[in-house]
């Protein structure tokens, strides 16, 4: 259950969490914490409450018999609180770093495997090896420095435990002698005496394991404390007419605080239109699609959608409206029929091939021995560019949004998957409001309307041949691509 609660607040959080954390860091931190807390509950915890039961019961047996021998025998009982605190906290901290440098060094290995041809085409082998060995080596040296502390830890109360029998066998030969105490009695306090010391020695090794599950605990209970977004599992959907509207616009990331990449941006994009959103690199133009989705809050001005704010929305409701194909395009491990439903989880095979059919895929997708059921691989590896293009396009005509957006859908593809794929694009915006962005301006000539940004400004808006008269920014970008 506490998994599956993990789970549900990391979808949840906010994207700014995902833009301060590496999803390779991540995934390996919960796997790695998760399996220190299910150690703890599992093994050490069943462990930890035996030691105590004998620990209660040998205490009322050593009682009966003598309460001045327990008295000395429990004189200890300071010294081992004392150790479990000032230990405790040290052994904490040192699983908690030793748990982020393991986390580190598998995000690098998660970043080298997935990026494994630009690693060997970069002849970058060891350099990768050199920068995993760096944190592996982090990993060893805080992991001795955490068992030292613990073996050190466990060491010092056995040492005190038995030197407090050594002490109350002294005594209790003492009150032998004197007839305070028989014989009989003496070798029974004894006899439970080392069955006590055994538990508490027993107790302060797993006291250095339950301190060592507490630091992944708490790295847990950080990410479940992380803020989230307010989502609605069945949020009612009614139809939009596709109207869009930005009001003076500000907006700044929070990972970039000195860099505001949008000012002051207004413009209105009426039902069923084609915007297409154009300008240098790093000039805002996918920011704006983000904050349609609400990925991220606005600084100042306000969005509306279909003349309301779209804060009034539930963000269910207000993403459901919505379609994106993006540049690069992200298929899960699953057949193709799975990843096309992802548009619609209880759709029809007959309506997942009919937006197949519609996206130009049924092409590729029938001289595959599986057809439907063909495994695409990990993140879609066993496809080419072009197809799993047309895998997004038919999950958005699955989908079935009122507004789509285009993210350079068509920029990375040759000439003939970049017409298969256009044309189904053109399919997909027949009779719904579409926002494109576009680096090709030949793509986007007939759009409806075409918003220029610079620095975070939107310098121009018009049609293509309107901006082109003005020898403007829109201007030099035409000239640049076509001479």
């Amino acid at each position: 259950m506490f998994s599956n609660e993990l789970e549900e607040g990391l979808i949840r959080s906010l994207m700014s969490f995902f833009d301060k954390n590496q999803v390779g860091e991540l995934s390996s931190r919960i796997a790695t914490d998760i399996s220190k807390l299910q150690e703890l509950l599992v093994t050490t915890l069943a462990e930890f409450i035996r030691q105590w039961i004998t620990i209660v019961i040998g205490l009322s047996v050593i009682l009966f018999i003598s309460p001045k021998l327990t008295g000395i025998m429990l004189a200890i009982v300071p010294l081992v609180i004392a150790l479990i605190i000032v230990f405790g906290k040290k052994i904490r901290k040192i699983a908690r770093n030793a748990q982020d440098a393991a986390a580190e060094s598998n995000s690098i290995l998660s970043e080298t495997l997935s990026g494994i041809k630009n690693v060997k085409s970069f002849g970058n082998e060891f350099f990768e090896m050199a920068r995993y060995a760096t944190k592996a080596d982090t990993i060893q040296r805080l992991s001795i420095k955490g068992a030292i502390a613990r073996g050190l830890f466990a060491s010092l109360i056995i040492f005190g435990l038995f030197g407090s029998i050594t002490f109350v066998v002294y005594q209790g030969h003492g009150m032998t002698l004197t007839g305070e105490l028989s014989d009989k009695d003496f070798y029974i306090f004894i006899l439970f005496t080392t069955f006590l010391a055994a538990s508490f020695g027993g107790v302060g090794r797993m006291m250095g394991a339950i301190q060592n599950a507490v630091g992944a605990t708490e790295r847990l209970m950080d990410l479940l404390e992380n803020e989230t977004e307010a989502i609605t599992k069945n949020a009612k959907i009614e139809r939009w007419s596709g109207k869009v509207e930005f009001k003076n616009v500000d907006f700044t990331y929070e990972t970039r605080t000195d860099v505001q990449v949008l000012k002051d941006v207004s413009f209105v994009v009426k039902p069923g239109e084609t915007v297409a959103i154009v300008g240098p690199s790093g000039a805002g133009k996918s920011t704006i699609t983000s904050l349609m989705l609400r990925f991220y809050e606005i600084n100042d001005g306000e969005i509306f959608f279909d003349e309301k704010n779209s804060k009034d929305y539930e963000l269910s409701e207000l993403r459901k409206q919505m379609a994106i194909v993006p540049q690069e395009v992200m298929l899960f491990a699953g057949t193709i029929q799975e990843n096309i439903a992802y548009g619609k989880p209880d759709a029809s095979v007959e309506e997942i091939k009919d937006a197949a059919e519609r996206a130009n895929a049924m092409e590729f997708i029938t001289k595959f021995p599986s057809g439907m059921e063909t495994l695409v691989g990990d993140r879609g590896i066993q496809l080419s560019g072009g197809q799993k293009q047309r895998i997004a396009i038919a999950r958005a005509i699955l989908k079935n949004p009122t507004i789509l957006i285009l993210d350079e859908a068509t920029s990375s593809l040759d000439s003939e998957s970049e017409k298969l794929v256009q044309d189904a694009l053109d399919k997909l915006m027949e009779n719904r409001t579409s926002v494109v962005i576009a680096h090709r301006l030949s793509t986007i000539k007939n759009a409806d309307k075409i918003l220029v940004l610079d620095k975070g400004v939107l310098v121009e808006q018009g049609t293509h041949d309107e901006l082109y008269a003005q020898n403007g920014v829109y201007t030099k970008l035409s000239k640049l691509q076509f001479g």
